[in-house]
């Protein structure tokens, strides 16, 4: 499947060169850390095969914008000529999802079922490839980031309490990766996610990253930016977290549907 997946269309073309570079940069060992010297402008945009790759490799990739992912054979480093991005504070609600968060028919939380959050983010989706880059391997790395207090996840419980939505991210500075979410009813991963983001402008981020352009994400105020200048935004952002440790939810959900934008802080 993974395979299939590489050959597609519209990513053929960059199969030989993704090949070539994958063997020149296994010769030479692999890549333990990413950086500008790593990274090829074809495929889009490669930074080298993942050598010893560790919860602290994971945390010094992203803060020059790097992050692992591979749908087939070793876990390789990427980033992106142009990154999806959010500025939490202009976050916008669906109707739907605000509608639901008013009625209280769902809870939020944070870092309370996160390897659960991962393995339902890992499972295939309805009218997609049995695929996915969440392997067993991520799922280590990722759930020894959440030990460390950089990974987090957040929560979305139906009245009787089974979970049926989520997602997970690192937090790097005061800049939020976003690394997958799920739904299993109706918008509860849009309801979750705003949630989140609602905090993370209050906290001070000034950031979430979605790496690849979606309509789901453009819908929810996502903009796409040049890889300069998130690597600036990084550089000046990147180091200082506001919120360590785990994190829970301090607002209502209610008052988080119909609360103005935080004021939150720009990039």
């Amino acid at each position: 499947m993974g395979t299939a997946y590489a050959c597609q269309p519209k990513r053929l073309p960059d199969v030989p060169y993704l090949l070539w570079n994958m063997a020149t940069d296994m010769a030479r060992g692999g890549t333990r850390v990413p950086s500008e010297a790593t990274t090829h402008a074809r495929p889009d945009t490669f930074a080298g095969v993942c050598r010893d790759i560790s919860p602290e490799t994971i945390i010094a990739a992203a803060r020059r914008g790097f992050f692992p992912w591979a749908h087939v054979g070793p876990l390789k480093w990427w980033t992106r000529s142009e990154r999806m991005v959010l500025t939490p504070a202009d976050f916008r609600h669906s109707k739907d999802a605000k509608r639901l968060m008013r009625r209280g028919t769902y809870r939020v939380t944070f870092d309370e079922a996160f390897e659960e959050v991962v393995k339902a983010c890992a499972q295939p989706r309805k009218g997609r490839p049995l695929l996915t880059w969440i392997t067993p391997k991520i799922m280590r790395l990722y759930s020894a980031l959440h030990d460390m207090g950089v990974a987090h996840s957040f929560e979305v419980w139906s009245a009787d309490d089974r979970l049926v939505g989520g997602g997970y991210g690192i937090a790097v500075g005061r800049v939020f990766y976003t690394e997958s979410q799920f739904s299993r009813e109706s918008n509860t991963s849009k309801i979750g996610f705003g949630c989140l983001n609602h905090h993370l402008a209050k906290w001070g981020f000034v950031l979430n990253d979605g790496k690849d352009f979606t309509p789901t994400i453009s819908a929810m105020g996502f903009r796409t930016i040049p890889r300069p200048e998130f690597e600036q935004i990084l550089a000046e952002h990147g180091t200082q977290t506001p919120r360590a440790g785990r994190w829970a939810v301090e607002d209502d959900l209610a008052a988080i549907a119909d609360a103005p934008p935080a004021p939150g802080v720009k990039s």
